[in-house]
């Protein structure tokens, strides 16, 4: 349901008061309710729209995360809440960096159990708290996070099966290539179509 900018202040009710505090401004973009706080007070905001009587947002829909690789802080964690009894949503933002850890949503709800091991294991951003951070969509021994735009779309490992030794190995990336010469000009260059030889033939004849 959108939310008018005249609803808003209603809407968030005694929240204000908690976003006051923080320092966390709420506002309206594209026709949904997004609030922006700081990573420290990410816990007090979520807990505060969560127990509000105006909002209830007691379901915890996803937590992901968005790579400004250029800016410092480079992340944004983002959380996305749902009020049944309002029939409203919230985007929730907090800007962190792989150094700096952000306080685990566990105990406010316990959706955020997975959704944080997955963020962490595809960013690399730490939440403190967690009760059982580790990887989830990667191998154990997976070296770096894959959704991280600094990260080689090749990986650094390929895995395959060894005959010889009967088990998986990983072994180095390598993609090995033939040097070939292209011709951006034709579309149709080297696809072996009839009319490819006239083509040759009259760069030939002009040579």
């Amino acid at each position: 349901m959108a939310l008018s900018l005249e609803a808003l202040n209603e809407h968030l009710g005694d929240v204000q008061s908690a976003l006051v505090n923080t320092g966390a401004e709420a506002r309206i973009e594209r026709d949904e309710l997004v609030v922006v706080c700081a990573s420290e007070e990410i816990l007090t905001v979520l807990q505060a729209l969560r127990d509000a009587s105006t909002t209830e947002y007691r379901q915890l829909i996803d937590v992901t995360a968005v790579d400004n690789l250029a800016r410092s802080p480079r992340f944004d964690v983002v959380y996305h809440l749902l009020s049944h009894t309002q029939n409203q949503r919230v985007r929730v933002k907090c800007a962190t960096s792989d150094e700096q850890p952000v306080g685990s949503a566990f105990d406010l709800f316990s959706s955020a159990l997975w959704f944080e091991r997955e963020v962490w294991d595809m960013y690399g951003i730490f939440f403190s708290g967690h009760p059982d951070l580790r990887r989830l969509l990667t191998d154990y021994g997976f070296e770096g996070h894959p959704l991280r735009k600094d990260f080689p779309l090749t990986g650094y490992t390929e895995v395959r099966y060894d005959e010889a030794q009967k088990r998986v190995v990983y072994e180095p990336v390598n993609l090995p290539q033939e040097f070939r010469n292209f011709d951006f000009t034709s579309p149709w260059e080297g696809q072996g179509l009839p009319g490819d030889e006239k083509a040759q033939a009259s760069e030939e004849g002009a040579q």
